[in-house]
């Protein structure tokens, strides 16, 4: 297993596409852990989500929350990164985020089209700012890898 340096993070979390696993804490204290989309905006990871989902809720009880996206083949790799989230509800900013993570994950042919469908009234932008990030490659590189 080796440690990723900030510039192998960055990289890792950008290509290929992945689906992030968003950590965030209840009022009643259990976690949850959900999939967003997302992108980066120089060091920022940026996702979207309801203004009455569950992860809104929670972030707004608590806004330090836990990204963690990783590869699922030998030799797997990871990044894991912590900080904390602001939402805004700006219509224009939404639309603007809305295609742009449409489009990386749906393709540029349907960005706008997912841009409009997800960025109306009641969808917020998340902006997370990392306190803290990591990860690792090559997993089970020390192990003998299946054929």
């Amino acid at each position: 297993m080796e440690r990723m340096s900030p510039e192998e993070c960055r990289s890792f979390l950008l290509s290929p596409v992945r689906t992030g696993k968003l950590a965030t804490v209840r009022k009643d204290g259990r976690p949850l852990v959900v999939p967003v989309w997302y992108d980066l905006e120089a060091e920022v990871l940026v996702f979207m989500t309801g203004r009455d989902s569950i992860k809104a809720r929670n972030i707004r009880h608590e806004p330090r929350v836990s990204v963690c996206v990783d590869d699922e083949v030998t030799p797997f790799a990871y990044v894991e990164l912590a900080g904390t989230a602001v939402m805004s509800d700006d219509a224009d900013q939404a639309r603007y985020w809305a295609t742009r993570i449409g489009g990386r994950y749906m393709g540029q042919a349907l960005a706008e089209t997912y841009g409009q469908l997800n960025s109306g009234s009641g969808e917020l932008i998340v902006h997370v700012t990392p306190t803290h990030l990591h990860g690792y490659k090559d997993v089970t590189g020390r192990y003998p890898q299946p054929t």
